[in-house]
């Protein structure tokens, strides 16, 4: 049986690059997106490199947490058609907001950064299981460190910032990972977090520019920490994918589970934070309410 990986936000920056790293590891990749042009370009350029077994694109609008129930239908079907075994998921999509935004009454931020990938996961457990041994990996942030850890609700209190809530939406994420590998120890699935470092990507040009995106006593100083972090964002997202890429593929990790891999693709502690069993409940709560894995019925109008 062959080796297969799907990468979200596969077609461009550090998921193109972690699904060049897995295609010339031998795996068959499908890079997940919202644009079908960039999604050939990203399959021409994994093409182009001539490895074993030729990439393929899957269109999906992953801020839908429909799309994502959908993706996750066609994965397994294709799966199971196939006789080939999903070996990796690679959860590499990610965003950040300068403004409060909602999708589906849920704040975006939340919904793209931990429930969608939280969903897919979960949705494709069955489909991990039966082809294992297989690993999740999770692609976390730095920004985890300056997240609000309340979880009370999707929603924080006060003022929306959002340097702050994609941290924490990122920190969300981080706390279900490692709550799933606790989860699934012995199960053949292995589950990992990455951690690039920083790269230039186009999620965050422009974005850092507005000091708005951070709350108010870190504004004077925000001028230094944004030039600071905009040069160790400097690297490049081929060096910044190399954590995934370790996660996905080292020999090394096999039958170990619930690490951080760090940006020198070598196992980093993680934010203490993320190990709190009350965060990881809290998360658990939040992701169950607003992510059903059981899908709610609908019920159509009538009259």
């Amino acid at each position: 049986m062959g080796k297969t990986a799907v990468v979200t936000a596969g077609t461009g920056g550090i998921g193109l690059e972690t699904a060049l790293g897995l295609a010339a590891a031998g795996f068959a990749v499908t890079v997940v997106g919202r644009d079908a042009g960039r999604g050939a370009g990203a399959v021409e350029r994994i093409n182009a490199e001539r490895p074993a077994r030729p990439a393929r694109f899957l269109a999906a609008d992953l801020a839908s947490l429909d799309r994502v129930r959908a993706l996750a239908d066609t994965i397994a079907a294709e799966r199971v058609a196939s006789g080939e075994p999903l070996t990796v998921l690679v959860n590499n999509v990610g965003a950040m907001f300068a403004r409060r935004q909602r999708i589906d009454g849920v704040e975006a931020s939340f919904v793209v950064n931990h429930l969608s990938p939280y969903l897919l996961t979960e949705l494709l457990l069955p489909t991990l299981t039966a082809g294992a041994p297989s690993r999740v990996v999770n692609v976390t942030s730095a920004a985890v460190g300056v997240a609000r850890r309340v979880f009370d609700a999707v929603e924080p209190p006060g003022g929306y910032y959002g340097f702050h809530w994609y941290g924490r939406a990122k920190l969300a994420n981080l706390a279900y990972t490692l709550d799933l590998a606790e989860r699934l120890a012995g199960s053949g699935v292995s589950v990992f977090a990455a951690d690039p470092g920083g790269a230039a990507t186009a999620m965050t040009n422009g974005t850092l520019t507005d000091p708005r995106i951070v709350s108010p006593p870190l504004r004077l100083l925000w001028p230094l920490v944004r030039r600071r972090f905009e040069r160790s964002t400097s690297g490049s997202a081929s060096v910044a994918a190399r954590p995934s890429i370790t996660a996905a593929t080292d020999p090394a990790l096999t039958g170990r589970t619930g690490l951080v891999i760090g940006p020198s693709a070598v196992p980093v502690a993680p934010l203490r934070a993320a190990t709190d069993p009350r965060t990881a409940a809290a998360v658990r709560r939040l992701s169950e309410a607003h992510a059903p894995v059981t899908a709610p019925a609908r019920t159509e109008r009538r009259g």
